[in-house]
């Protein structure tokens, strides 16, 4: 009985949310426990990580030459084994305070559409960093469990879930996705649109974290129902010193309209290719929106307009995913009817 009760206090299972820009950690009975940007700090030299997650976006753009900010997912997959695998280890022994005697049971969320390679390297990496069995469920059927969609009734459910890389637009019903389409345009293009946008305007260079915060304040897919503006501070790529400009909602919905128009195609494009039955549920009770993209300003209004359909956003739109990959930790039976093989 001790031996039993010793050996699960080791063997909290986990469920990751492992986004190109935040990875979440939802450990059993207690929730999301790891919270963190997907970026490891490597230095060159020594081969060693000198930090991960929020210390190493810390030092993004501000590292010396002999220490790389690496992003190892990108759109959603592995782009670096390696990294992705460090970055795993200390993700799951952060989750298990850093004892490195858990052999977890894990279930990670992929985008749509991930080919069988990407989906073994995920598996590969989660095995390598510590994982006893390790399950693969698509992000946009966790997203829809996250927000609480009754997804093993006989009726139509949409979802999109916007993360930091792709896209997913699902629909399902009965538990399984009768439509899924992943689009590898997400908050991490808007991003880079915003920078191209005031670099070819301004002439201003701008880091990756400024264009973030851009975003957040004055990005929008509709116009606001206030004008707003920031200043900004980036280097004059023509004197090459620091300089400070002053930019509007309007310059950066502008700057935002290709990627938008991108989400808005894969909506209207799901809705096109769904069976009739299925379209019926879905005028009657709508889209629902997740993820960090979900966020950009008047979203919602936007695909209202474009589609005619009522538009929600999920109560917790940020963590739908990891949520949802979190509740397969306590219902196996779903969990095995909806994993990748």
């Amino acid at each position: 009985m001790v031996f039993r009760s010793l050996f699960s206090l080791f063997s909290k299972d986990l469920a990751i949310d492992l986004g190109t820009a935040n990875t979440l950690v939802y450990a059993e009975g207690k929730g999301i426990v790891v919270r963190e940007p997907s970026i490891v700090a490597v230095n060159r030299i020594t081969n060693k990580v000198e930090a991960v997650g929020g210390a190493a976006k810390e030092m993004l753009g501000r590292t010396p030459g002999n220490i790389v900010a690496i992003r190892p997912m990108k759109d959603g997959v592995i782009a670096d084994f390696e990294i992705t695998e460090r970055m795993l280890d200390y993700f799951i022994k952060k989750a298990h305070g850093r004892s490195s005697l858990v052999r977890p049971k894990i279930v990670i969320s992929v985008p749509s559409g991930v080919t069988q390679v990407e989906k073994r390297a995920v598996k590969d990496s989660a095995l390598q960093a510590g994982a006893s069995e390790v399950f693969i469920i698509e992000q946009a059927m966790a997203a829809a469990i996250g927000a609480g969609l009754p997804i093993v009734e006989p009726t139509g459910n949409m979802i999109v879930d916007i993360g930091g890389g792709t896209t997913d637009v699902a629909v399902i019903s009965l538990a399984g996705i009768v439509y899924s389409h992943s689009e590898r345009t997400a908050s991490n293009e808007m991003d880079e649109a915003i920078t191209v946008y005031i670099r070819k305007k301004y002439n201003l260079l701008i880091g990756e974290r400024t264009a973030e915060q851009i975003k957040i304040e004055l990005g929008s897919a509709f116009p606001l129902d206030e004008p707003a503006s920031m200043e900004i501070k980036g280097r004059d790529l023509l004197a090459g010193l620091p300089k400070a400009i002053t930019i509007t909602d309007a310059e950066i919905r502008e700057a935002l309209a290709d990627t938008v128009n991108v989400i808005v195609g894969a909506v209207r494009t799901a809705l096109e290719q769904i069976p009739p039955e299925l379209s019926a549920d879905i005028t009657e009770k709508g889209i629902i929106l997740t993820g960090g993209g979900s966020l950009l300003k008047n979203l919602d209004m936007r695909l209202k307009e474009e589609t005619d359909l009522p538009i929600g956003i999920a109560d917790n739109p940020l963590d739908s995913v990891a949520l949802g990959t979190g509740a397969m930790l306590k219902d196996i039976d779903l969990l095995r009817r909806i994993s990748l093989d």
